[in-house]
C-alpha cells in the first residue's frame, strides 16, 4: 500500500509539516501564547519570548507560510493571531502529553509550592490555576480558548461558578474584560485571568483554603484547602 507512508498524502503531509513547524521551542511557544490569550502585537510577543524582534519576526514569516498564523495590521502595529481555531486543541494536548502528571518540574528541580499555586499579577496561576480553567471549562461554566479572542465567554452552566462561590452577574469588572486566559510559564496551559480570575482567587483566599505567602507569588494550600480543593477541582491534587 504505497500511499499508506506517501508523503505527498494529503493527510501526513498536513501532519509531518505542522510537526515540523512545532519542533522549535520559539515557534510552539509563539503559537502556544496566541492559542491561550489570543492576538498578540508583534512587541507584545517580542517582550513575551524575550527574543529580538528580527528573529522572532522570521519564525512568524515561516508559521505564516505555512498558514498556522495570520497577522493584521492596524495602524503601526501588526497583530498575529492563529488562522486555524482547532491548532488550539493540538497545542493543549501536547501540552498535556508533556507534562504527563502535574506539576512538572526542570530536570533536576524539585517541585516547589510556587509550582503548585502561585500568584500571576491578581489571578492565581502554577497547577492550581489551570486545573481551575480547566475545571469550569469542562463543566460548562466558560468556553475554551480559542486564540481567536483574548476574552473568555461565559458558558451555559453556571453551576461549577456558583460551587465556587461566584455569581458571574454580580462580578464587579470596571474597565476590566471579565475573564481571559493567560499562558502558565510553568505548565504551559491557560490559567484564568481577568476580573473572574481575581475574584476567584478572593473568593478561595476568604474560604481560607489558600493563603498569601507574605513577601513571594506563592499561594499555600492551607490544610482545609488540602481537604476541600480537590473535591471542588476534582482535576486538582497537592
Amino acid at each position: 500500500m504505497a500511499g499508506w507512508t506517501d508523503p505527498e498524502e494529503p493527510v501526513l503531509a498536513s501532519a509531518t509539516a505542522l510537526a515540523a513547524e512545532l519542533a522549535d521551542p520559539i515557534r510552539l511557544t509563539a503559537l502556544q501564547l496566541l492559542a491561550a490569550e489570543g492576538p498578540h502585537t508583534m512587541s507584545r510577543l517580542v517582550a513575551a519570548l524575550e527574543v529580538s524582534a528580527p528573529r522572532l519576526g522570521n519564525h512568524l514569516a515561516r508559521l505564516r507560510a505555512a498558514g498556522l498564523v495570520e497577522v493584521e495590521h492596524a495602524g503601526r502595529h501588526a497583530i498575529y493571531r492563529i488562522a486555524r481555531p482547532g491548532l488550539a486543541d493540538v497545542l493543549a494536548a501536547l501540552s498535556r502529553y508533556a507534562g504527563d502528571a502535574l506539576p512538572t518540574a526542570r530536570p533536576g528541580r524539585e517541585v516547589t509550592a510556587d509550582d503548585i499555586a502561585h500568584t500571576c499579577y491578581d489571578h492565581a496561576a502554577g497547577r492550581l490555576g489551570v486545573a481551575l480553567l480547566g475545571h469550569l471549562v469542562e463543566r460548562g461554566a466558560l468556553t475554551a480558548p480559542d486564540g481567536r479572542d483574548e476574552e473568555l465567554a461565559l458558558g451555559p452552566d453556571p453551576a461549577a461558578l456558583a460551587a465556587l462561590g461566584i455569581d458571574p452577574a454580580a462580578l464587579d469588572t470596571g474597565r476590566r474584560k471579565p475573564a481571559t486566559a493567560c499562558l502558565d510559564r510553568i505548565h504551559r496551559l491557560p490559567h484564568l485571568g481577568g476580573a473572574l480570575g481575581a475574584r476567584v482567587l478572593d473568593r478561595l483566599v476568604e474560604q481560607g483554603l489558600l493563603a498569601r505567602e507574605e513577601g513571594t507569588r506563592v499561594l499555600v494550600v492551607t490544610a482545609a484547602g488540602r481537604r476541600d480543593l480537590p473535591r471542588m477541582v476534582p482535576t486538582f491534587s497537592v
